[in-house]
């Protein structure tokens, strides 16, 4: 068919368009804000999920609706573990929140206030910006003790205080939140408790891998009962169906039953690659209907797009040996995987190759909800790690394991 009029649109945070099986989880989130303007108590939330599932897409979707209700947002990703991006991210968002709430009709007490605590964060951290003033008497600097989770609740939270004037609210979204430090993720847990027993109008919506639950609680005890944490997985089979069934139909093109089912098999029902099958399978066909044979056709250019697009490139950012941890778990099968198995396969001890493993879970390729367990991130990346390394080798103990 005519890939000019080909609906799907695989790629990472694209809205799919049949955006289906997930309204339970906006409708709730959308009470959250409407609790928030009404200046009740809501909780926080983090999505947790594997790649592919459709977490950003969500946020995406969450944060047009949040901006759509007149709240002030600030939205960023976390681009690696690397450290320091939370307070970078903030400052410079944090500003365009100030400058916006000040042509805003209310009293200016409070927004100095928040003025204040943006430049002395800012001086203590280091981080320069653009700010803006207040008339001859520069507001008195706060959250400028150089202790981050001190200065970054009073900092947070002045600044919901001023939303809060101008009859608004504040709200934070961060995607890929594995990657925040440990202070950085206290200092955030410790933020939205602050606000929550104050009462001001902060809310925190956040995204990441599964581990995250496990991180949040490390870093704030009570970051288990802070926050919600939704588990965003596979789609059902109805919702599966109308992801691929609407757009198609929109253009006079349906699919057979055989077809969607066989799709259905390979994608195990994630949406990034319901996309990419719906795609390819598209191209493949002629007429108006998608029948097996398409489908079936068209997995080589579907595989060779995932490997390329999706797989190979967190593989590149791998080691050889920890690639090589990676292949031992695709050859146990289907995870998760107990540690101990990992390192038996290997050919070693657990305590040889746990350097690797937690490098691997620092980089967001593998995740342990449980101890003693782990897992890909990644959907059907066992099966690309076979493609990529059909040999398994075992572990070399006379190799140092970086």
């Amino acid at each position: 068919m005519d890939p000019r009029t080909n609906p799907y649109a695989p790629g990472a945070g694209i809205k799919p368009p049949a955006f289906a099986g997930r309204e339970d989880l906006l409708e709730q989130i959308d009470i959250i804000y409407d609790r928030k303007l009404n200046a009740l108590h809501a909780s926080d939330v983090i999505l947790l999920g594997l790649r592919g599932v459709g977490k950003t897409v969500l946020l995406n979707a969450l944060h047009a609706t949040a901006k759509s209700k007149g709240i002030e947002t600030i939205k960023f990703e976390v681009p690696d573990g690397t450290g320091g991006h939370l307070n970078r991210a903030l400052i410079p968002a944090l500003n365009v929140v100030l400058q916006k709430l000040s042509r805003r009709q209310a009293v200016e007490e409070k927004l100095k206030r928040a003025a204040g605590a943006l430049r002395g964060f800012a001086s203590v951290f280091q981080i320069s910006f653009e700010g803006f003033s207040f008339g001859a008497t520069p507001p008195p600097p706060i959250a400028n003790s150089g202790n981050l989770e001190f200065d970054l609740p009073e900092l947070l939270c002045a600044v919901a205080d001023a939303a809060m004037a101008r009859d608004t609210c504040l709200a934070v979204f961060i995607d890929e939140v594995q990657y925040l430090e440990k202070k950085e993720l206290s200092a955030l847990a410790r933020a939205c408790h602050e606000a929550a027993q104050t009462g001001v109008p902060l809310i925190f919506i956040g995204a990441g891998l599964p581990q995250i639950a496990a991180l949040a609680g490390e870093a704030k005890s009570y970051a288990e009962r802070l926050f919600l944490y939704p588990e965003i997985g596979a789609l059902s089979a109805a919702a599966a169906r109308e992801v691929m069934v609407l757009p198609a139909q929109r253009e006079g093109v349906s699919y057979t039953d055989a077809a969607l089912d066989l799709i259905l098999q390979q994608t195990q029902r994630y949406p990034y690659f319901l996309q990419s099958w719906g795609k390819f399978a598209w191209d493949q066909a002629n007429g108006t209907t998608i029948e097996v044979h398409d489908v079936k056709l068209a997995l080589p250019d579907i595989t060779a797009h995932l490997d390329q697009s999706f797989f190979r490139v967190r593989f590149d950012r791998c080691s050889a040996l920890e690639q090589k941890y990676l292949r031992a778990m695709a050859e146990l099968g289907e995870g998760p995987f107990q540690t101990g198995d990992i390192a038996g396969i290997l050919g070693t001890e657990s305590a040889q190759v746990a350097p690797v493993r937690q490098k691997l879970i620092r980089a967001g390729m593998i995740f342990s909800q449980r101890h003693g367990e782990t897992d890909f991130t990644v959907p059907l990346f066992g099966a690309f790690m076979k493609r990529m390394l059909p040999r398994f080798e075992i572990y070399s103990p006379g190799k140092r394991a970086t």
